[in-house]
C-alpha cells in the first residue's frame, strides 16, 4: 500500500466539511469517505479504517460495532479480526474514549494478536482516534507502512491528530445529523398522518350527523361502535363513509 498524496488542499477541506451535510450519503458511505479523505489528507497515512459503534444506554452494556469501512481489503480484514476477538486497540479506544497510537508495531506488546495481523500486511505504525456525538460513536484508525510515519513529517504528531480528529468528528456529525433528521422527518410524517386522519373522521362525523340527525358526540360514538363491531379501523371506516361507500 504506497502512501497516498498527503496535502490538505482547499478541495480536501471542502470535502471534509461536506461530511457533516445531512443526506450526503449513508452511514457506510460516510465511513468510506472518511477513510478515503484520511489517506489523502494525513501525511504518512497509507490506509485507514473507521467503525461506527452503538453508544450504550446503561453502564452495564458494551458498545457494539454497527458499521465499518476501510480503504483497503487487507485493512478491512485486520478490523474484522479485531472486532471478532472483542479486544484490541480499537476496543480500548472505544472503552476509554481516548486515542491510542503505536510508532512501531514491531515493538508493540499491548495487543500481540492485532500487531501480528498488521505486520503480516506490512503495517508498521497506526493511530486510532474516537469521537462521540450522541447518538453516534466513531473510531478512525490511520495506518503507516514505515515506523513513525504518522508522527513525523511537516505537520508533526499534533497536526496528524488534528486532521484525524477533524475527519472523525465530521463523519460522526454527519451520521448523528442524519439520524436526527430521520427522527424529525418520521415524527413530522406521523403528525401529518394524524392530522389527515382527524380530518377524514371529522368529515365522516358530519355526514353521520346529517344522515342520523344527531350531534357530533353521538356521531363519533356511532363511528366507534361500528368500528369495534365490524373490526375495522376508525380511519378506514371514515374513509369509506366519505368516499360514499357506505358503512361496509
Amino acid at each position: 500500500m504506497p502512501p497516498a498524496e498527503s496535502v490538505l488542499t482547499d478541495r480536501l477541506a471542502f470535502e471534509i466539511a461536506r461530511l457533516g451535510v445531512v443526506g450526503e450519503s449513508s452511514d457506510v458511505g460516510t465511513l468510506h469517505r472518511v477513510t478515503e479523505l484520511a489517506c489523502r489528507a494525513v501525511p504518512g497515512c497509507a490506509g485507514a479504517s473507521s467503525v461506527r459503534w452503538s453508544i450504550p444506554q446503561s453502564p452495564d452494556d458494551r458498545p457494539e460495532p454497527l458499521a465499518s469501512a476501510a480503504s483497503h481489503p487487507d485493512l478491512a480484514e485486520i478490523v474484522d479480526r479485531q472486532l471478532a476477538r472483542g479486544h484490541g486497540p480499537i476496543h480500548e479506544v472505544v472503552n476509554t474514549r481516548r486515542p491510542v497510537m503505536s510508532d512501531d508495531v514491531l515493538a508493540e506488546t499491548r495487543w500481540p494478536e492485532t500487531a501480528a495481523d498488521m505486520l503480516r500486511r506490512g503495517i508498521r505504525c497506526f493511530t486510532t482516534t474516537p469521537h462521540a456525538k450522541e447518538p453516534v460513536l466513531v473510531t478512525l484508525s490511520l495506518y503507516g507502512v514505515r515506523p513513525r510515519a504518522l508522527s513525523s513529517g511537516g505537520h508533526g504528531e499534533q497536526g496528524q491528530h488534528v486532521l484525524a480528529s477533524l475527519l472523525v468528528a465530521q463523519g460522526s456529525a454527519a451520521m448523528s445529523n442524519s439520524l436526527q433528521y430521520e427522527e424529525v422527518h418520521r415524527t413530522a410524517v406521523q403528525l401529518q398522518e394524524a392530522v389527515e386522519s382527524r380530518a377524514i373522521v371529522d368529515q365522516a362525523k358530519g355526514i353521520l350527523m346529517h344522515a342520523l340527525g344527531c350531534d357530533a358526540d353521538q356521531a363519533f360514538a356511532e363511528l366507534r361502535r361500528i368500528s369495534q363491531t365490524r373490526h375495522v379501523k376508525l380511519t378506514a371506516l371514515a374513509q369509506r363513509i366519505v368516499g360514499d361507500q357506505g358503512l361496509l
